[in-house]
């Protein structure tokens, strides 16, 4: 079966986990799940620990990329030596697909040149020194619950997403305001939001879902609105149950709004994972959620959207998972965007002698922290320390043809075929296997007996793809 085909096997019948039709008579339906993904360790070492805010130091500089989000990076619209105020703008592009950035303290403008970006690549970035006087810290944790939902406008709901800088706090940065802008060719009836946090160690969603609940299921309500949609889905994976009953006591009297349940499996918060999972609805192969009448948006995100609509806060703050048994402190912080990795882990207590590797992310699609004087992203969700203990890298071997590659892959791929394709340096072929489609999840690289890294030379081949294609 090509990737992104029909749902049904060739016979008529439902294929193997799919589910059914949406019953929307429920406001709580559970067991949604999606054909392949693996069941890596839980490691959820700070699930029980609450958010801690971390404050900058005086003194100290912050480094803010001017590429933050996928599309058009911005351009600097500050000047050497000049003070700016925290949520200040400081960075703007003029493309649709878009988010300008905010300076996360007073301060005063350093240098204005390209930096390690943690991609690896060098950015134009923002330095800002750390001024002595910073405003007080505004409450998170607890939004209003009195508020009109129909005294804000559709179209100011996007604006305001694009004023304050709003990405995809999931990870892939997408702008939100993109996602919000009503397209009457393609209407919206539901939207998702992605509470799953399948990869492993990290639990800033958790946490969110926990402390902030009430600003979540308002940042669903505001998208509903934004897209006209009547039904929203807050779907979770079964093992945060507690997760599960906070929502489920404020949606349970609103009407339109649903939880789903979801089967414990990674990568279940994948976009079209989760679509497929929850709706039933297959996006097409080089199509977008928006094909099938779904928009799709992390809880994190949801939580920023409400408190930019009604308390004009920007996107210069996130909840940040530092975890693995290589940090002395792991925990969850609220964590300035722009601060460095290396100040934060030193707030953490420091890691310890027996690191092995530090991801940016976690283990399974985070990418290796290589320097630790790069920045905190809006996308970055968690900082994973691993110890040797926690990390080994054995040699790669001969591929024993055992299909577990093919068998897992969520995306169904051949993923041993693009791999070979690429290291025999026939990219055409690889992009006939659809190359391009695989979401590098490493499910693959996970489940593989002959150590083979899958993942990296796909990776790889995207890159030549993309030569190829220009």
């Amino acid at each position: 079966m090509q990737p992104g085909g029909c749902a049904y096997a060739k016979d008529g019948r439902k294929r193997k986990n799919m589910p059914a039709k949406l019953d929307m008579s429920k406001k709580v339906f559970g067991k949604c799940t999606f054909p392949g993904g693996v069941h890596p360790p839980h490691r959820k070492l700070t699930e029980g620990l609450p958010v801690e805010r971390v404050s900058l130091t005086p003194g100290h500089d912050v480094v803010i990329p001017m590429v933050q989000h996928i599309g058009a990076p911005c351009k600097p619209v500050v000047a050497l030596k000049q003070e700016v105020k925290a949520g200040e703008v400081i960075g703007r592009a003029d493309a649709f697909v878009s988010a300008p950035v905010h300076s996360p303290c007073n301060g005063v403008v350093k240098s204005i040149i390209p930096l390690f970006h943690p991609s690896g690549r060098k950015i134009e970035s923002v330095v800002i020194t750390v001024g002595e006087q910073q405003p007080e810290p505004k409450p998170w944790q607890e939004f209003p619950a009195e508020f009109d939902l129909n005294a804000i406008s559709p179209e100011t709901i996007a604006q305001v997403s694009d004023n304050c800088g709003l990405v995809g706090a999931g990870g892939a940065a997408f702008p939100t305001r993109v996602k919000l802008v009503a397209n009457p060719a393609k209407p919206i009836d539901v939207v998702l939001l992605n509470g799953c946090e399948c990869e492993p160690y990290l639990t800033s969603d958790h946490r969110l879902m926990l402390e902030s609940p009430l600003s979540i299921i308002t940042g669903l309500r505001l998208a509903m609105r934004a897209v006209g949609a009547a039904k929203g889905i807050i779907a979770i994976e079964d093992n945060k149950q507690d997760a599960i009953n906070k929502m489920f006591d404020l949606v349970k009297k609103i009407d339109g709004l649903h939880i789903a349940v979801c089967k414990t499996k990674y990568p279940q918060g994948g976009e079209k994972q989760l679509i497929r999972a929850v709706t039933g609805r297959e996006v097409p192969l080089w199509g977008l959620p928006m094909d099938v009448g779904v928009m799709v948006s992390n809880v994190g995100t949801a939580s920023t959207l409400a408190w930019s609509c009604f308390d004009g806060r920007v996107f210069n703050e996130r909840i940040v998972t530092v975890t693995g048994k290589g940090v002395n402190r792991p925990g969850n912080y609220m964590v300035p965007v722009g601060m460095k990795v290396e100040d934060l882990l030193a707030h953490c207590g420091g890691i310890k002698n027996n690191v092995a590797k530090i991801l940016l992310g976690g283990p399974m699609m985070g990418a290796t922290a290589y320097r630790l004087d790069v920045p905190v992203m809006k996308g970055t969700s968690g900082i994973t320390v691993m110890t040797d203990d926690e990390y080994r890298l054995l040699d790669e071997t001969a591929c024993i043809r055992c299909s577990r590659c093919v068998d897992n892959c969520p995306v169904r791929l051949l993923p041993t075929t693009i791999a070979h394709a690429v290291k025999a340096r026939d990219i055409q072929k690889a992009v006939d296997n659809h190359i391009t489609a695989c979401i590098e999840c490493g499910c693959c690289s996970y489940v593989c007996p002959a150590q083979i890294p899958l993942v990296q030379y796909i990776r790889a081949g995207k890159i030549k793809a993309r030569e190829l294609k220009k």
